[in-house]
């Protein structure tokens, strides 16, 4: 049993996930510092407000706090815009520029594509009277 554990702990997948969640969290930190200390006060000097929360509106004696979700919103878009364009874009740049002298490859034609073409060809060839078992 100890056996099997110790086989499953050192596959390299086990180990490669591993790595990515303790990066994966670090990256969080940065990530959530650069909105925080950089993005919101960027925003609350636009807008003038950078807690939204207290926002309210009552309906039939049912208060709605939509401003805790405008908060909750603008979190998510300044997060995703930050990944996006501090990380995803430039890696994007980084990886064209090393392809850009290596040729592009084939595409490779599925198997069942393939096949299709065989016998359309075969079917062309037996209509024009050639002989279809060649």
């Amino acid at each position: 049993m100890l056996k099997g554990f110790k086989q499953f702990i050192m596959r390299g997948n086990v180990i490669d996930l591993a790595v990515a969640v303790v990066i994966g969290t670090a990256f969080n930190a940065v990530v959530q510092a650069l909105v925080h200390d950089l993005l919101t006060p960027l925003i609350s000097a636009i807008v003038g407000n950078h807690n939204f929360a207290n926002l309210t509106f009552e309906v039939h004696h049912s208060v709605f706090t939509y401003g805790a979700f405008i908060n909750a919103l603008i979190a998510f878009v300044s997060i995703a815009a930050a990944v996006y364009f501090f990380v995803v874009a430039p890696m994007n740049s980084i990886a064209a520029r090393r392809r850009r002298g290596q040729p592009e490859e084939p595409d490779e034609v599925p198997e069942d594509i393939q096949l299709l073409t065989e016998i359309r060809d075969l079917l062309a060839r037996s209509s024009n009277g050639g002989d279809a078992a060649q």
